[in-house]
């Protein structure tokens, strides 16, 4: 790719033009923008290209409620090989480019591993020349910016676009209409370039945007009803104002809905109209579209794309059908029936009767068929779209699509045989596994350019930022005392950056000697942020009553809790409070310190996973799809301290026993010992785990008087509902966890050159794990297509 646009000169009239001043005067964020106007010229022949060659074939349209994107400036930099040409222009102006680099907010696309997963994907897609466009939604907030007010969570807007963003292109000349019973909207396309690395190909994600018909009503403002002129204009905006609106009332559930729609139906209006341009009709349509569905948020693009066949296009049912059954895949990711989405059908009738009528003959037609197969009437009740008062979204995605992935090994047999069981028992050839991945480029490449140096000058070039599975050549260094010298030498100055970030934007101060031992991820009870609060308060005692024979470490964490979930939020007030315990014990702050990333996101993990020595997998065994950020600390040195959940069996396989450390029950054992189980015997039978239940009530820990410590006490030793008591058998395995982990600590001081061998051989057995690896699977195995290089 052309890159001589990338100078001062170029660089000094864009900033200019941003700023109406001379480059020298010119602020960090003002820099940030002109570099990036820069790179969006640089790449828009290209770009055009790629997309007039990808409109004319087959081609994967991938539908996400989220993708979480990070920062765009260096991810595109670094691809298109312009960092240095960056750096030498912004210097030219006495500028420096980590500062001009720091003004960019992140992309508020996004929360947690489903859009990450979706970036990742458009990554490796655009890497390997695939001709894939993205389509979500260009939310004005994001989830939220977390905030820390006394310890609990705040949710407060994330304008990430207030100072404009460059790397979003509005094509207003390409706007849709959407069509709700009660309203109706224009859907304007914003599209964001995706670079790949060492390629000329920029492939597209396409964000929607709600926008009212008319901007307001001026006779009534002229009237002076002032509110009355903008409520048509603010209902339409809330569409787009933040990904997943609290859904614990009905209106927040309706706009969940309205907002599913919205993207389904641009995007799809988008791809039909693009077949009929390219092919005059709509009968092969199927040959050339493909839909991939990340989760059920999508599902509404089924009967959408059945209303547009049959409505607009005059298509019969079975001939509609025919097309739709071949078009859409779907990817599911969770072994949690109850996690299903399902809606009321009064939010149906009241947003889109029609697109309702087409779910019931759906549901008609199902039922006939499977009765024409001789299923009995109760499995016929359960695998129905649609029951007396609900939409089952995962039901009408698993009958309509000719493919359904997990997103992992365990994770497809347990959908196979639990979750799915049903759809599996009835249409089997549709199952496949398409285990995670995450890009190479940003989680390794990009972020620690240290280990990257590292890995570039032992394999003799940076072949494998395209082809991590090079890096296998390698594992046998793991025996190379200076190789490993090298290794623990990058670690280091990696966990000396962290705390100097961690000091300059929180104040913390920590000590890059000791262990970094992390969890970031999801605030979710499953994933058991509680079992590992649980481990540094009973150290935290132990430190107390006199042990002093303990490895230094550093527990790190980064999570978002939903709004609407309380107990999650609670969770996040109670390691908030263990850190404010152990950080002002001057008994206990030289051995151990707590730190809780706030609003924790891309940004930030890019700081935190280079500098990990331990990563915290400890999810209840099936439970978990599959994770990612596994995957990436894993890439980065970082090893795994697990169950057997999701993709950390791979991670297992790949690297072999000696290399992990895992623990707890395994999922096909739990049903067994649950039996039997009782958790306030446990406490009881478990050194050290009833004074930390205890601690939870007893004033050591402060919730403000709320109760919330209480209540998750209660979780653990008392039932809830049907699912009895510690749903997610957190003192069950409390024990093992325990155990592995000291053992985990004192094997890192006791042979450090036995650690980085460890730490070497999850490196080198990364391959697997990149998201070029399950791209290349899903573009062979589901959707089809071949590499189309312009």
């Amino acid at each position: 790719m052309a890159n001589d646009m990338i100078d001062n000169t170029s660089l000094g009239m864009s900033v200019r033009a941003v700023s109406g001043r001379e480059p020298q005067s010119g602020t960090p964020m003002e820099f940030w923008t002109a570099l990036s106007l820069d790179v969006v010229a640089q790449l828009a022949e290209n770009w055009d290209k790629s997309e007039q060659r990808y409109n004319s074939g087959r081609m994967e349209h991938y539908f996400s409620a989220e993708f979480l994107m990070g920062r765009a400036l260096l991810n595109n930099l670094n691809n298109l090989g312009l960092v240095e040409k960056a750096r030498n222009a912004v210097s030219a102006y006495g500028k420096d480019l980590a500062d001009v680099l720091e003004a960019e907010h992140d992309a508020a696309l996004g929360n947690g591993g489903l859009g990450r997963l979706a970036a990742c994907f458009l990554d490796s897609c655009a890497t390997l020349d695939l001709p894939v466009r993205g389509y979500g939604i260009l939310y004005r907030y994001g989830l939220f910016k977390q905030l820390f007010d006394d310890g609990y969570q705040k949710e407060e807007p994330d304008s990430w676009m207030e100072e404009g963003y460059p790397f979003v292109i509005r094509r207003e000349e390409e706007q849709k209409l959407v069509s709700y019973a009660d309203l109706k909207v224009r859907a304007i396309p914003y599209d964001m370039p995706i670079t790949g690395y060492g390629t000329q190909n920029v492939n597209t994600l396409r964000l929607w945007k709600a926008e009212p018909m008319a901007e307001f009503d001026y006779n009534a403002f002229n009237s002076q009803r002032f509110t009355d002129a903008i409520v048509e204009r603010e209902r339409v905006h809330d569409i787009c104002r933040v990904l997943y609106p609290n859904d614990s009332t009905f209106e927040g559930k309706v706009l969940r809905v309205r907002q599913q729609y919205f993207f389904c139906s641009a995007s799809l209006q988008t791809i039909v109209g693009n077949e009929i341009k390219q092919r005059g009709d709509l009968r092969r349509f199927a040959e050339f579209n493909a839909m991939q569905l990340n989760d059920t948020h999508p599902v509404l693009a089924i009967p959408e794309l059945m209303r547009i066949l049959l409505d607009e296009h005059n298509f019969s049912w079975d001939e509609a059908w025919n097309i739709v059954s071949h078009s859409f895949a779907y990817t599911n990711h969770t072994v949690l029936a109850e996690a299903l989405e399902t809606w009321e059908i009064t939010i149906f009738e009241r947003l889109f009767p029609r697109i309702l009528e087409i779910i019931r003959e759906i549901d008609r037609r199902f039922r006939a068929e499977l009765a024409a197969k001789g299923f009995d009437q109760g499995k016929i009740d359960y695998m129905a779209p649609v029951d007396d008062q609900r939409v089952r979204m995962a039901w009408i995605a698993c009958y309509a699509a000719y493919s359904i992935n997990g997103v992992a090994a365990l994770h497809t047999e347990i959908i196979k045989k639990e979750t799915l069981h049903d759809w599996h028992d009835v249409w089997p050839e549709k199952f496949n596994n398409k285990t995670n991945g995450v890009t190479p480029r940003r989680w390794l490449h990009l972020c620690n350019p240290r280990l990257a140096g590292l890995l570039t000058q032992e394999l003799g070039s940076d072949a494998w930022v395209r082809d991590l599975d090079l890096l296998r050549a390698l594992r046998d260094r793991a025996n190379d005392g200076d190789l490993l010298m090298s290794l623990g030498a990058v670690k280091h100055e990696n966990k000396k950056d962290f705390a100097a970030w961690i000091k300059a934007r929180q104040g913390i101060e920590i000590n890059p000697d000791a262990i970094f031992d992390v969890q970031i991820k999801r605030l979710h009870e499953y994933k058991r942020q509680l079992l590992n609060a649980f481990y540094i308060l009973d150290l935290y005692f132990k430190i107390k009553d006199g042990e002093r024979n303990v490895p230094p470490r550093v527990f790190i964490f980064g999570a978002k809790a939903a709004p609407g979930y309380l107990r999650a939020k609670a969770i996040i007030k109670l390691i908030n409070e263990i850190a404010k315990l152990v950080n002002n014990d001057p008994e206990v702050n030289d051995l151990i310190k707590v730190v809780f990333v706030e609003n924790y996101n891309v940004s930030p993990a890019e700081h935190i996973i280079p500098a990990a020595d331990i990563s915290e997998q400890i999810s209840t065994a099936g439970k978990e799809a599959s994770g990612t950020s596994n995957m990436k600390f894993m890439m980065n040195g970082a090893l795994t301290l697990g169950t057997m959940d999701g993709a950390n069996v791979e991670i297992l396989d790949a690297v072999g026993a000696d290399n992990a450390y895992i623990f707890g029950a395994h999922e096909d054992e739990l049903q067994e010992l649950r039996k039997d189980y009782n958790p306030w015997l446990v406490a009881e039978q478990t050194p050290g785990l009833k004074r930390v239940l205890e601690a939870l009530v007893d004033g050591t820990l402060d919730d403000n008087g709320t109760g919330a410590f209480y209540d998750l006490r209660s979780s653990l030793l008392e039932p809830q509902g049907w699912d009895g008591a510690d749903v997610y058998y957190v003192l069950g395995d409390f024990a093992a966890y325990r155990e592995t982990r000291n053992k985990m600590a004192a094997d890192y001081y006791a042979d450090p050159r036995a650690w980085f061998a460890k730490t070497w051989v999850n490196i080198t057995e990364s391959g697997r794990f990149s998201s070029d690896r399950t791209i290349r699977n899903y573009a062979t195995d589901v959707w089809k297509i071949a590499p189309e290089s312009i």
